[in-house]
Formats: structure tokens, sequence, C-alpha cells
């Protein structure tokens, strides 16, 4: 028997960026042709929300606006062309929410780098919603085995680490360096990084994220309110420094000082996108050491499949904690103050 879909559905929005965030009731989208209706039971918060929220990015979202693109709970209506998905089946809302399938990104498996994809909590409403819609082709089946409220995070947060983790060539037995490790996108970096084999350094604020850190797997803790001269802590920590890092961190200053502390012809993968920051290095050493500096955007179909299949397979666990839609504002300030540790959840049914 078909599940009955209401008329309309509680969300959390927002009408100009930077106004408050209400909880309100919106109508239920329909699906287009190509498109999949998904009942939201979970939706992560990712910090990319709150940047989009306070207008951070040179690209803004389209308001009014439901945010939100780490999604989870099943499918309720297809489109008329819609082949590779069903109704019943669990499914997933993750940032790049359409694509067009045919530009030279596309073609050649970039098809987050699409010149024409659609957003989801950007130029789309969003995953802080009951209902939402996604593209069939872009909706991420989730495996049966799978906790929903878990597999949230790895929508975005999760799949993007192991996307840059990828990216930074370290090779299993070597060092990677994760500042900003004590939060969400840090906290799974860990343990994909573990999980692939690498030995970690984690790098972040005060001693409370230390046991945090060293329980998710990082060898190393690095306190950099303990340790003034960063560059030499880390680099003798590693034996010459991390093979790669990943600047998680929402600051600049801790980018430049990963370029000085990476190891000779070691990679620094930049993840976070920290308002108007600039990306600052020495071009000598940069050039005689052979550093490698690369952006990392967020993961591709085929790598959010794999980074599930972790999850899957018991190899990462997501600290989370679930919390009412309501409490949304809350969390968006626990990240200002930087006193978010693991991932907020967002039952949007509470």
């Amino acid at each position: 028997m078909a599940e009955t879909i209401p008329k309309t559905q509680k969300a959390a929005i927002f009408d100009s960026i930077g106004s408050p965030i209400e909880i309100r009731e919106i109508p239920v989208p329909e699906p287009g042709a190509e498109q999949v209706l998904i009942k939201i039971a979970y939706s992560g918060v990712c910090h990319s929300d709150l940047h989009l929220w306070l207008g951070d990015f040179p690209v803004q979202g389209t308001c009014p606006l439901v945010g939100g693109h780490e999604g989870v709970g099943h499918i309720v209506k297809i489109g008329s062309n819609v082949t590779n998905v069903k109704v019943g089946d669990r499914a997933g809302i993750k940032w790049i929410n359409q694509t067009c399938l045919c530009c030279e990104y596309c073609k050649r498996g970039f098809e987050q780098n699409c010149e024409n994809a659609g957003h989801s909590g950007c130029s789309i409403n969003g995953s802080f919603q009951q209902y939402a819609l996604i593209n069939a082709t872009e909706a991420s089946k989730i495996p049966d085995n799978v906790d929903l409220a878990t597999a949230a995070p790895i929508l975005c947060a999760g799949s993007t680490v192991y996307r840059a983790l990828k990216e930074s060539k370290v090779q299993p037995g070597q060092t990677v360096a994760i500042t900003g490790a004590g939060g969400g996108l840090g906290s799974m970096a860990i343990q994909f990084a573990k999980a692939m084999g690498m030995r970690v350094v984690a790098i972040d604020l005060g001693a409370a994220k230390e046991e945090h850190c060293k329980k998710l797997g990082a060898e190393t803790y690095v306190d950099v309110s303990k340790h003034p001269d960063l560059v030499e802590t880390v680099r003798k920590a590693t034996n010459g420094g991390p093979h790669g890092v990943l600047h998680i961190a929402t600051a600049e200053k801790p980018l430049e000082l990963a370029t000085q502390y990476v190891r000779t012809r070691g990679t620094v993968v930049l993840v976070s996108l920290p308002k108007d920051a600039q990306l600052k290095a020495d071009v000598f050493w940069t050039v005689f050491r052979a550093v490698t500096i690369k952006g990392s955007y967020i993961a591709s179909r085929q790598d959010t499949d794999e980074a599930l299949d972790f999850l899957s397979r018991g190899l990462v666990k997501v600290p989370i904690e679930i919390l009412p839609l309501s409490s949304l504002p809350t969390v968006y300030d626990r990240m200002l103050k930087g006193e978010q540790i693991g991932r907020a959840v967002l039952d949007v049914w509470k």
C-alpha cells in the first residue's frame, strides 16, 4: 500500500541571508520526471550550511531557503523517467542535487565539478525539511545494515574527507596530519585515515579534544595552545613532517603553517572554506621542497558509495548527537564558537 504523502510539511527556513531561522509549514514538493521525493528521517548539519546562512561564500543561496544537504530517509515517490531506484528504497540527499552528466567534468567522472550542477540547501531546498527532492541519478543508496542517523553525516562530511584523503596520496603506513581534528569533519577524517592504513596526527585546540581524537584512532595529538612553535612540534612528532595534511580547521593561519611542516614532497589538501581566507605559502620553499598544495571539493557518487561501505563494514563510527529540528540555531552557535564536538544530526520529525 502506497504511503500517504501530506500536502504540507515542517521545515527550517530563512527568508534572507543571516535572517532568523524559523520552523514553518511549507508545501511538500512534487517530483519532476527525473527526480525522487525522499521522506527525510534525519539530516546532518554541515559547516557549509552555516556559511550559506551567513552569506560567507561567493555563491549565495536562493532565498527563502531550506538549508541542509546530509539528509537520509526513504523514497516515497518517483518521477516518470526514473528507473534506477524505486519507492521504499533507503536513500540520501547530498550537496550535489542534480548534474547534467554531459559537460566535460561529468564525462571525466568528476560530476561534483559539473558546470550545471544544482545544490541542496543552496539553489534547491535541502534536507532541513520532512520531504525533499533530488535527481534520481544523485540519490545515494543507503546500505540496509546502516543506522540512518549515523549515515547522514557520511553524505557530505564523511565522503568529503574520504575523497580528500585519496587526493593526499598518503600511502598505508605513512602519516597524515589533520587540522581541526576534533570537529565533525575531523572526527571522521581520523577514522577514514586509520581504516585506510594511515598514521594520524590530530591537531586542534584544547585538552578536551585530545581524548576524543585519540579514542577515534589518532596516534598523536598536538594542542596548538600548548605549542607556540607548531611547525617544529609537528616535524618532531612525525620525524620530519607528515606525508600529507588535511586542512579542515576553519581558519587561515593553520593552512600557512601546514605548508611549512608538511614533509618534503608532501601534499597539503585544502578542505575547509574559511571566510575571505587567502592561500599563503613561501614560494621558494614550496618549490625547493616540491610541496603540493591542492584543493579537494566534495565527493563523487562513487566516492560516496565507497564511504558508505566503510560505514557498513564497521570501519567508521560516526560520533553524533541527535537533536530536534528546532535546535538548528543552537548548533550553528556552537559551530561559530568552535564548541561542536563530533557531528550534530537533526531529527526532522521532532
